[in-house]
């Protein structure tokens, strides 16, 4: 699971660094798209992990409102570059 989140996590960032950098469209779109699933992941790591340190729910209840801060970012971004 771990390894399928580092995954989605490399690509995201990568995708969403080059679309920002060079304001592609399709790559910041690809980036909002593999937010939805890291989102999940966190959300997994929140609420339904059989064991979880206080400091992880912490950390995965902040990284969720950053994943929330991109998302309205991202679409800000993304509106922006299409004009």
């Amino acid at each position: 699971m771990l390894l399928l989140y580092l995954g989605i996590e490399t690509t995201r960032i990568f995708f969403g660094s080059k679309g920002n950098l060079c304001q592609h469209k399709m790559s910041l779109a690809v980036c909002l798209a593999l937010t939805v699933p890291a989102a999940v992941m966190a959300t997994y790591c929140l609420l339904l992990q059989t064991y979880a340190l206080r400091l992880e729910a912490i950390l995965s209840t902040i990284l969720l409102l950053f994943y929330t801060v991109e998302l309205l970012l991202g679409g800000l971004a993304l509106t922006s570059f299409s004009r």
